[in-house]
């Protein structure tokens, strides 16, 4: 760090003794709001990460973990403001260093892997590009293009991209979610930094990828002495790979320590809570609240889609197969999911299924009616049946609209509950079936937390009252607690509605909480189907057995569950 500091004219702030790479001191960090009333939203928090150390800081959404984050990097919106606190790297105190001071520590020093790709990464430039500007911009040594190009390309292949050199060509619109994730961890690691802050860089990610990519975090900092901050909500990452853990709640720390002494004896209550709600605690499927209990092994077909095949035609590159001949069956009032790593053809099967694409060859059957070359009246009584839920409720709900105008949108698009007191009625009615009430009506998505607007992005499914919800990836970008609340939400609207859910996700153990039947996809092609329970425990695919071997949060299980 004594480049950082000579070349600020900086000198060291803290005793020359402490080696720690980033030390945070009673940080205490603050929002403005609308009426110029200034909120806080971190208190007092201290952290250290050493050497070589891997470091969780573990919280649900709107605890402040990413403000923490934020801070340290000097990338606080002009909204906020430090009020007390030191951060310093190496000896340097960079606390209230403006950009072009911060440009010396980011980089070089700490990198920094953010959690969202579709506003990280720049649309109008190719992934090669970006990577190389990473490069440049850290590497003090004199390179030529080529030089530069091979560098951004073993960045790529570090960041678990194994077909790096189409990657480089391609742009962040033409990559799956998964793989736009392992692009801003190969920026991330172009400047060859001794620590990394990560901020949800796996929530995106299948668990094959997701162990990859901890893995050579883990790798890192045993040959290379980096050290690892990890903001996750994922208790089982955190436990699988870290020395310590801290659990963020309301702005502040609550629990710190060793990541054995966090499973084994928790201090505090939310930290306890956290722990109950992992899937991984869950013995076996989760039942209705009502007690109700539905025998799906005699349950008739629902939607049926057969030999389904999808070509993608990419720009200079040939074709990509995303479906080569699929099949699926999902029973009603039961749960099928489908899973399989970044562009196995989850997210294109979906989209087939919900005919926002339409298939190259094969057929779509919902209620005996075929999808496919329908008329425009066909295809909206079909989507009456048939409802989408997204992945992120941050961009699947219009932000000017009001949680009643987004969720009555279907209704006067199908011409239903015409009147505005009648639709205001069903507009609650959708409202507490999701456990929330008539008091959220006026609000803005902006004034809901992540697992309210996906219960509202439910409720809006549930306006047509469908037979069947496609929902890919619908918890995935939930804190671990919420995503406990969705699924047992969903659960129980379908023991009440007799729902059938096709349930697209990466997260092997959300699958077991929540699905009757299961299949397996990769490269397109679908490897194996079956019952969660023979799928799981006598799986007839290596990739199968692959899948299961990297599910984290093993040691947060209880006895007898895998």
């Amino acid at each position: 760090m004594a480049d950082i500091a000579t070349a600020s004219g900086a000198a060291a702030a803290v005793a020359e003794d402490d080696h720690a790479l980033l030390r945070i001191t009673d940080l205490a960090i603050d929002y403005r709001n609308g009426h110029r009333r200034w909120t806080r939203a971190v208190r007092g928090v201290d952290l250290h990460v050493e050497p070589g150390e891997f470091v969780s800081l573990v919280g649900e959404s709107g605890s402040g973990k990413t403000t923490v984050v934020q801070g340290a990097l000097g990338l606080l919106p002009s909204s906020a403001r430090i009020r007390s606190g030191s951060i310093v790297y190496s000896g340097v105190d960079v606390t209230g260093w403006n950009d072009q001071r911060m440009a010396l520590v980011r980089g070089n020093h700490v990198g920094f892997i953010p959690q969202d790709p579709n506003t990280s990464l720049n649309p109008v430039k190719k992934i090669g590009q970006q990577v190389i500007e990473a490069v440049r911009f850290n590497e003090r040594a004199a390179r030529n293009a080529s030089q530069h190009e091979e560098a951004a390309l073993e960045s790529l292949r570090t960041a678990g991209l194994n077909d790096a050199e189409r990657v480089f060509q391609q742009y962040p619109h033409e990559l799956s979610g998964g793989m736009k994730q392992r692009a801003l961890i190969a920026i991330a690691l172009a400047g060859k930094p001794k620590i990394i802050l990560a901020d949800e860089p796996t929530s995106a990610l299948d668990v094959t990828v997701q162990k990859v990519i901890l893995d050579h975090l883990v790798r890192l900092r045993e040959e290379l002495g980096i050290g690892v901050l990890l903001v996750t909500h994922d208790l089982g990452v955190a436990l699988d790979r870290s020395d310590r853990i801290l659990v963020m709640r309301q702005g502040e720390i609550v629990e710190d320590g060793p990541a054995h002494q966090v499973l084994e004896n928790a201090t505090d209550d939310y930290t306890r809570r956290l722990l109950d709600a992992a899937p991984a605690r869950h013995p076996g499927r989760l039942e209705p609240a009502s007690g109700a209990r539905l025998v799906p092994a005699a349950a008739p077909t629902e939607l049926e889609a057969r030999e389904l095949t999808k070509t993608y035609r990419l720009r200079g590159q040939g074709e990509l197969r995303a479906l080569d001949s699929a099949n699926l069956l999902v029973r009603k009032a039961t749960t099928h999911a489908i899973v399989g790593e970044s562009g196995a053809g989850k997210s294109t099967l979906a989209s087939i299924l919900a005919a926002f694409t339409a298939a190259d060859s094969g057929t779509v059957r919902v209620d005996d009616r075929v999808l496919g070359g329908l008329r425009r009246g066909q295809l909206q009584e079909i989507r009456r049946d048939l409802q989408f839920v997204f992945q992120n409720p941050f961009t699947s709900l219009d932000p000017r609209f009001t949680v009643s105008r987004i969720i009555a949108e279907p209704l006067r698009a199908f011409g239903l509950a015409t009147g505005k007191q009648e639709r205001t009625a069903r507009v609650v009615e959708l409202l507490e079936a999701v456990a929330l009430d008539a008091s959220y009506l006026h609000r803005l998505p902006s004034q809901l937390s992540g697992g309210q607007r996906q219960r509202v992005a439910i409720a809006r499914a549930l306006a047509l009252t469908p037979k069947v919800l496609v929902l890919d990836e619908a918890v995935s970008a939930l804190d671990v607690s919420a995503q406990a609340q969705i699924l047992q939400l969903l659960v129980d609207l379908q023991a009440e509605y007799g729902l059938s859910y096709v349930f697209v996700t990466h997260d092997l153990g959300v699958v077991r909480l929540i699905a009757h039947d299961v299949t397996v996809m990769k490269d397109g092609v679908v490897l194996e189907t079956g019952p969660v329970e023979q799928v799981f425990h006598s799986p007839r695919h290596e990739y199968t057995r692959d899948l299961l071997a990297a599910i984290p949060g093993v040691r947060l299980a209880p006895a007898g569950v895998r």
